[in-house]
């Protein structure tokens, strides 16, 4: 049975516009088939449901890019590992994702879709289940992690350091699903802020957004001393290793964590290129990190730190949205690009750097954006 991408990007189409119905539609009869199964979600659905829908448009987009789907099918396999998925859940999953897609796309069904589909579906299930298995032998399904640190940089942003009891391996640039006591089986994603360390410590930086469970208990709930819960470290925002090009990294509130990762990482590669990091916030007071990266700036002569604010008329720095601060500057075409913050800010940002003549393949940011 042969892929067919074309019929199930077209199929897909169909169904991308009553995406709140489908995945409604999917977890209802998933488990209304496979009840046992509910206990491995959380008790509230509505970020599940955007998690499923924003894999499975990513996975259909990039059927026609295999290595590519490849690399993202196992992150996803390994991650899934931390829920306790076995491999009769992919039967019951292939069920449900088969019902959705043929009742929401019922006026072009037909058995070549269905066929299509069926090996879209069985050639992804296998990929992650290969990688699930292959990860189970060297790694654990998930890590846990004493909070060392927990300092408190403004009324809703902190900086969290802690240290896992096992190693966590990980690239700069990737996030890690992270889950507190106080809600079992609500997993968020952070990205990791700090290059790896001999100490095994990661930093996260963690800011409270209105309706966070795990935001908020992790600003205002969590003291030092208190365990995490980690699952494996994901993201494929990694630094260019064998560039020789200058470097800008576009910075928008707690974005920073992961760029600064990939900064400390081109610093202690020995690498000498000039890096420009503009670093925006709404206020003053909410450039939590100036001090460290103002520290940083003084040991590297290489980087030079931007702050930029937006919303503050009385602010007497460099003042506007990052989108349009980067057109200020000559010409960035030349450099390797990280952009990363709120999705419209980043999408945006791209957008304009693009037509200033930045190739899209310099400008590296995560598909998967970690949860601030």
């Amino acid at each position: 049975m042969s892929l067919n991408p074309r019929l199930v990007k077209e199929s897909f189409s169909v169904i991308e516009p009553q995406a709140d119905k489908a995945t409604a539609y999917f977890y209802g009869r998933l488990f209304a088939e496979s009840p046992h199964l509910r206990g491995m979600f959380p008790p509230a659905m509505d970020v599940q449901r955007d998690r499923l829908f924003s894999a499975l448009t990513r996975i259909v987009w990039s059927l026609d890019s295999p290595d590519s789907l490849a690399a993202y099918l196992g992150q996803l396999g390994r991650d899934h590992r931390k829920y306790g998925v076995l491999t009769e859940h992919y039967t019951a999953v292939g069920n449900a994702l088969l019902a959705t897609i043929r009742r929401f796309a019922a006026d072009i069904w037909n058995a070549e879709i269905e066929a299509a589909w069926v090996a879209a579906y069985t050639a992804a299930a296998k990929l992650m289940m290969e990688s699930a298995e292959s990860d189970s032998g060297g790694s654990p399904a998930w890590w846990l992690a004493e909070v060392i640190d927990h300092e408190q940089r403004h009324r809703d942003i902190a900086v969290l350091t802690l240290r896992a009891t096992q190693r966590l391996p990980y690239t700069p640039g990737q996030y890690v699903n992270v889950q507190t006591a106080r809600w079992p089986r609500v997993w968020r994603n952070f990205s990791i802020a700090n290059a790896p360390r001999p100490d095994n410590t990661i930093r996260l930086h963690v800011r409270s957004v209105p309706g966070g469970w795990v935001s908020t208990t992790l600003i205002r709930h969590t003291r030092i001393g208190d365990t995490l819960m980690l699952g494996p470290p994901m993201g494929t925002m990694a630094p260019c290793e064998r560039s020789s090009r200058d470097v800008l990294c576009v910075a928008g509130g707690t974005g920073l964590a992961p760029l600064k990762a990939i900064i400390e990482h081109i610093i202690a590669s020995g690498r000498r290129p000039n890096i420009h990091l503009l670093y925006g916030a709404r206020t003053s007071e909410e450039l939590y990190d100036l001090p460290d990266l103002i520290r940083m700036e003084s040991s590297f002569p290489w980087l030079r730190v931007l702050p930029v604010v937006s919303d503050e008329p009385s602010y007497d720095g460099m003042r506007g949205h990052l989108p349009e601060v980067t057109q200020r500057f000559h010409s960035w075409a030349e450099h390797d690009v990280y952009v990363c913050g709120p999705a419209s800010m980043v999408n945006e940002t791209v957008r304009r750097l693009q037509i200033d003549g930045v190739p899209l393949s310099r400008i590296h940011r995560d598909i998967v954006q970690a949860e601030r």
